[in-house]
């Protein structure tokens, strides 16, 4: 049986959509706390055009990786906003946890 290039692309997105909202689900978005930010110590960058990027967040215990927006930065963390579900997100990650659509680290 044959598969439906027509559609795979659609049907991938809405699987990893799926997937996603049930693992946004499964417990409180992690995000690193104003000491890890290092908000009070270090420059912070705020972009009126956020970057696109995808970044690895957590859910409880469990990682999944978002596409997201880099929203402000220090040296050592990024905040993002991402929406699952029609709900936005906001977090702060390392910065490792970050990487630009075009291939890049933050």
């Amino acid at each position: 049986m044959g598969t439906n290039r027509r559609y795979a692309a659609s049907v991938d997105r809405q699987m990893d959509e799926r997937a996603l909202q049930r693992i946004a689900a499964s417990g409180p978005l992690e995000t690193l706390s104003r000491a890890e930010q290092a908000r009070d110590v270090l420059p912070v960058t705020s972009d009126p055009r956020p970057r696109i990027v995808k970044a690895w967040v957590r859910f409880g215990a469990t990682p999944v990786q978002v596409d997201a927006e880099a929203c402000m930065w220090t040296a050592k963390a990024v905040g993002i906003r991402f929406t699952v579900s029609g709900t936005t997100h906001r977090c702060w990650v390392w910065v490792g946890a970050v990487d630009d659509v075009a291939g890049e680290s933050r």
